[in-house]
């Protein structure tokens, strides 16, 4: 799939990562209504600007695996499809 849509700044593109919903002894787990906890980085601007108005790099790469509060994230339809974006002071932890 390609993506049409680059975020400014320090606003990161995020897709959720779907979690099993299956334990290792094959019970099956109901949906939750919750958000996942894993999300990864689709598409991330290069720097951002500080408030001296200098540019610093952004601490997430595409395919980052990132975690983040769980209210941070607005929805953003494009071509009907959804995206979350995310701005990076929300980010909690990543995985590379």
């Amino acid at each position: 799939m390609t993506i049409n849509l680059i975020p400014l700044e320090d606003h990161i593109l995020v897709e959720a990562i779907e979690e099993q919903n299956q334990t290792k002894s094959w019970i099956i787990l109901p949906d939750s209504k919750e958000k996942p906890s894993k999300w990864k980085v689709l598409a991330v601007w290069s720097w951002k600007i500080l408030d001296n108005w200098s540019r610093a790099p952004i601490d997430v790469k595409v395919w980052d695996i990132v975690y983040f509060t769980k209210y941070s994230p607005d929805e953003l339809e494009v071509d009907w499809v959804k995206y979350l974006i995310i701005k990076q002071n929300s980010i909690l932890a990543k995985q590379s």
